[in-house]
């Protein structure tokens, strides 16, 4: 039995391939909004933190209608590094666009989600986006795509999925290359007739694999999924269970339950098999469990969430300025914000660390780990973190360490300088392809010589470089990497910035503060260019003397300071430096903040070392 009333698709594509303004131009074309009504760019990025920065984090679901027909849409996020959020979608779905840029053609990412969606047998809508670029290339990227199909051995039915060339920013598809598309009207029909519409036995008893979950301070928490047999209702007993612990049977009562209309979710009484639902009133359910009648208990498989590669350590602030700026401080606040984000994101693994308060963090990428950080310090929370590092396995009895795929797209005159960079990091060139004045290049380079890679593509490409990755696989330990070859300005003393401190620090090297900045003992204050930690004054004053000369008075000139954002120091950071986050501040500094006890330290290192 099918519900031909219904479809459900997933948006899936590589970053910055327009997969947003897609679905915003759906929903205009599919009534979602009145005429009159005024919507904004990327109206699914509902996040502040989404649209600051222009990408899409977190999957969303929406619908709109077309010919009578309801599509059930969700948005996905493009980096690599929220690669979880789309495999646990695909379960709802029963078929994909695949979104590519009619210039770039392919990407790693549209590789990776390509990959999940082939092995689901799902069906394969590709949409060539952003037609009206003058440098659209549209019939090589066709070429390009069927290569890839080829490629992840997709079988004849997958290697006929149909094409459809589509402007989002104009709200235009056609099927033909060489014609240009009034509306989406080409894009809808091909859903329609190519999407499948879900099936299942409506009589059956009721079964619903929860593929997201979210915490609504009213309702409690929501799961949210597709019914794959059977119906609901408001009132009806279900038990809650999971495939990999059929142990933890619970049993429960629909309180709520709730559709998606447009942007919204709307309550309903009653759903049927093929809608995506959220049903509320179950506290315990969890990603990956399975809603199912009492009268057929039997848990569906969900996807295996692949691993996180990178780790950090979580701890509660304790330097000298903890306590000021935050609103929550404490162990308890900082374990319960950490083990709730891991519930509603299943590419995050937290789990305790060495003392009661520090905490080990997983996760799929920096940017991965920095989106929660920054959440977090929204939010009020205030903590330390350490430097990122990857995690290795042992494979055969060999240490092996975490590869990733390296794409990058930079101008012919800067390849000579990426080459070289690349060669200190332990990449390896798999093969590369010019573009008009431009060089692509693919890299496989281990996973730790991507850390504070991005600013030095940027300085060294005058900011035209263009870089992407995804993961590849484990591979033998590549040998040690320079991390950095600069070190670090420690402030001496603690106290407020002095601009007479300041002017005579800065001979030393690049400055992160201003004058009048509280600072304290062991808190990182500058970059040294030279490679080695150097501690600094910057409290220091100009004392006054009997003798004063007209030169002397005059203002001293600072260098403006440099601005470092989270992701800036996190790649600044070395093994024995830590990140303070606060609601207010980002500061960078020293484990050990006495330099007394940190020159010893150093010296019982170098003994050791010798000694060995």
């Amino acid at each position: 039995m099918t519900n031909e009333k219904i479809r459900n698709v997933a948006i899936i594509a590589h970053v910055d391939h327009g997969k947003t303004s897609l679905v915003n131009e759906m929903l205009k074309q599919g009534n979602v909004f009145r005429d009159n009504q005024v919507v904004e760019d990327r109206v699914m990025d509902s996040n502040a933190l989404e649209r600051e920065r222009g990408i899409t984090i977190l999957s969303k679901n929406a619908s709109c209608e077309y010919k009578g027909v309801k599509i059930n849409v969700i948005d996905t996020p493009g980096h690599a590094d929220f690669g979880g959020e789309v495999e646990r979608v695909l379960k709802m779905v029963d078929g994909v666009l695949l979104v590519v840029d009619a210039f770039e053609g392919p990407m790693p990412q549209t590789r990776f989600v390509l990959e999940k969606a082939l092995a689901l047998n799902l069906k394969v809508v590709v949409v060539v986006n952003k037609m009206d670029r003058p440098d659209e290339r549209a019939k090589e990227v066709v070429d390009e795509v069927l290569e890839l199909f080829m490629d992840l051995n997709a079988n004849d039915e997958q290697l006929d999925s149909p094409f459809v060339f589509a402007s989002a920013r104009d709200g235009s598809a056609s099927l033909s290359v060489d014609e240009k598309g009034i509306n989406f009207a080409p894009l809808f029909e091909t859903i329609l007739s190519h999407i499948p519409a879900p099936s299942g036995d409506e009589n059956a008893p009721l079964s619903i694999l929860v593929s997201s979950a979210e915490h609504n301070d009213y309702v409690g928490k929501l799961a949210i999924g597709k019914i794959e047999r059977g119906n609901i209702k408001v009132g009806d007993q279900v038990v809650v269970c999971n495939y990999y612990d059929k142990a933890k049977n619970v049993k429960n009562k629909v309180v709520s339950l709730f559709v998606y209309q447009g942007l919204k979710r709307v309550p309903t009484d009653s759903a049927q098999m093929g809608d995506i639902v959220c049903v509320a009133g179950l506290e315990n359910v969890m990603i990956g469990d399975t809603i199912c009648s009492p009268l057929d208990v039997s848990p569906q498989e969900f996807v295996q969430i692949a691993e996180p590669s990178v780790e950090m350590t979580f701890m509660v602030n304790d330097s000298p300025f903890a306590g000021k700026e935050g609103k929550f401080v404490t162990s308890r606040h900082l374990r319960d914000r950490l083990y709730k984000e891991a519930v509603k994101d299943l590419s995050l693994r937290v789990s305790d660390g060495s003392t009661a308060e520090s905490f080990t963090v997983a996760g799929r990428g920096e940017m991965h780990l920095s989106i929660l950080i920054e959440n977090m310090r929204r939010d009020g929370y205030e903590f330390q973190v350490s430097m990122p590092r990857v995690r290795f396995k042992t494979i055969d009895g060999k240490k092996c360490e975490p590869i990733d795929i390296l794409t990058l797209d930079v101008p012919d005159d800067c390849v000579g300088t990426v080459m070289n960079k690349m060669g200190i990091r332990k990449g390896e060139l798999i093969h590369m392809t010019p573009k008009q004045s431009r060089m692509k290049m693919e890299f496989y380079i281990p996973e730790r010589g991507l850390f504070g890679f991005k600013s030095e593509l940027l300085t060294d490409t005058k900011g035209e470089g263009i870089m992407n990755t995804v993961f590849h696989d484990y591979e033998p330990f590549k040998g040690e990497i320079d991390r950095r070859v600069y070190g670090s300005l420690i402030a001496f003393e603690t106290g407020e910035s002095i601009v007479y401190g300041l002017f005579n620090a800065q001979e030393r090297g690049e400055l992160f503060i201003g004058a009048g900045v509280p600072v304290y003992a062991g808190m990182v204050v500058g970059r040294n260019p030279k490679g080695e930690d150097l501690v600094v004054n910057v409290c220091k004053r100009k004392h006054l003397s009997n003798c004063r000369s007209s030169a002397a008075d005059d203002a001293l000139r600072l260098e403006t300071p440099i601005v470092m954002s989270l992701e800036d120091c996190l790649e600044f950071l070395a093994d024995d430096e830590i990140m303070e986050v606060t609601p207010k501040s980002i500061r960078i500094r020293k484990k050990i903040l006495d330099h007394n006890m940190r020159l010893r330290e150093r010296g019982k290192l170098l003994r050791g070392e010798l000694n060995e």
